[in-house]
Parts: C-alpha cells; sequence; structure tokens
C-alpha cells in the first residue's frame, strides 16, 4: 500500500497505513513530499523538514534504522542526513515537541528553542558531520566535528545509524563506527526523536526501538 503526503493538497479520504500513524511533519515549505510505502518513507522537500516520531521514548534505549540521500539527478542535493533524539519543549508543561510545530515551522534555527542531542550527517552542503547538545538557549556548543571525506555523505547508499543512550552516555553509530560517544553531565533521559533534513530527497526504512534493559 502505498499512501502520499503532500503539503500542497487536501487529498480524499485514504486508508492510513500503520508507518504513517507513528510521525508527525513539521516542514517550513508547502513544497514538501512525505510518502510512505511499507517500510520506506520517502521525503522531498525544498526547505527545512523534521519527521518526528509521535511516540517519546526514555533511557535506556537502542535506535536503529538505514537511511539514504537519494541523487537520481542534478535537482537533487547531496546534504543533510540529521536526526534529532531525546528532544523536549522546555516552553511547555508536557515538554512535547509536537504541542508547537506551527511556531516552529521546520526552520532549524526554531530548533534552538528545544533541549535535544543533534546529529547534523553531511551537513553544509555535504561539508560537516557534527554533534551538539541543544539546551534551549541560541547558539548550542559544538562538542564533535569531521570534515574528512571518510565522514561524509555517499550518494545513494544506505547508512545504517544506531543511537544508544542511558543515564551516563550517548552514542551515535554509523555504518557500525562510533562517531559520537559523549558524557553528559546533565544527561537528558526522554523525549523525541526526529529525522532531520532540508532541501534534500531522502528514504528512510527498518525504523526500529527497544528501550529498557540494563
Amino acid at each position: 500500500m502505498r499512501i502520499i503526503f503532500s503539503l500542497m493538497l487536501l487529498l480524499p479520504v485514504v486508508p492510513i497505513c500503520a508507518q504513517q500513524e507513528l510521525w508527525e511533519i513539521e516542514a517550513e515549505s508547502a513544497d514538501t513530499h512525505v510518502i510512505f510505502c511499507d517500510d520506506t518513507i520517502e521525503i522531498r522537500t525544498s526547505a527545512g523538514l523534521t519527521l518526528w516520531r509521535r511516540r517519546p521514548m526514555s533511557v535506556p534505549f537502542c535506535l536503529e534504522y538505514e537511511a539514504m540521500v537519494v541523487q537520481c539527478d542534478s535537482a537533487d542535493r547531496l546534504s543533510d542526513l540529521n536526526c534529532f533524539w531525546l528532544a523536549t519543549d522546555p516552553a511547555v508543561p508536557d515538554g512535547s515537541v509536537l504541542t508547537r510545530l506551527h511556531e516552529r515551522n521546520g526552520g532549524f534555527g526554531n530548533a534552538a528553542s528545544l533541549r535535544l542531542y543533534y546529529l547534523g550527517y553531511g551537513g553544509n552542503w555535504n561539508t560537516t558531520t557534527r554533534f551538539r547538545r541543544y539546551n534551549g538557549q541560541p547558539q548550542p556548543p559544538l562538542l564533535y566535528e569531521y570534515t574528512d571525506s571518510a565522514h561524509l555523505l555517499r550518494p545513494n547508499h544506505w547508512y545504517s545509524i544506531r543511537i544508544e543512550a542511558s543515564q551516563a552516555h550517548t552514542r551515535y553509530y554509523a555504518d557500525g563506527e562510533l562517531l559520537v560517544d559523549y558524557a553528559d553531565p546533565q544527561p537528558l533521559v526522554c523525549g523525541w526523536f526526529g529525522f532531520r533534513t532540508t532541501w534534500s530527497h531522502c528514504r528512510l526504512r527498518g525504523f526500529r526501538i527497544e528501550e529498557g534493559g540494563e
């Protein structure tokens, strides 16, 4: 079953697939399309977009998915295979990042109002891979940075992403390589996950999360 979300059109009522019900779209542009097809999500956007998982999660957990930036032609930009995790909104009593979607409106600068961990893989036109800890204030500190070609995006490559979080550490792996191992003195312990991109054509599949354990 194939269902298309377009922010440009009001579509007739169609059956809702289980995958679609798990996600909420925060988009900067009306020229945005999110396609849910079985286990795969396809995103085309001309500006900023965050695809938020509707259910919050708590540490400890292990989250895994596969993601790709698609380059079919010169119109497809190779950049920004990004994500937020353990995100909360300090302006909202229950911390839900889903409450003020329309106020943030998909703009990346507006995410600075949140508390979260952020990994920007191949950001800035695929020149940097960076990790930050947002604290609800402007200009969050840069904690990890890679600029070598081995840690930038390859087109049409399925990256295996793994994020682990506990009371002591948060870790980010890409294709089995540990890129971030951060011991936060004030760890984030619960919140929402969001896949983040801008002006790109991306695909996601195989999203799964395990919570609890040691």
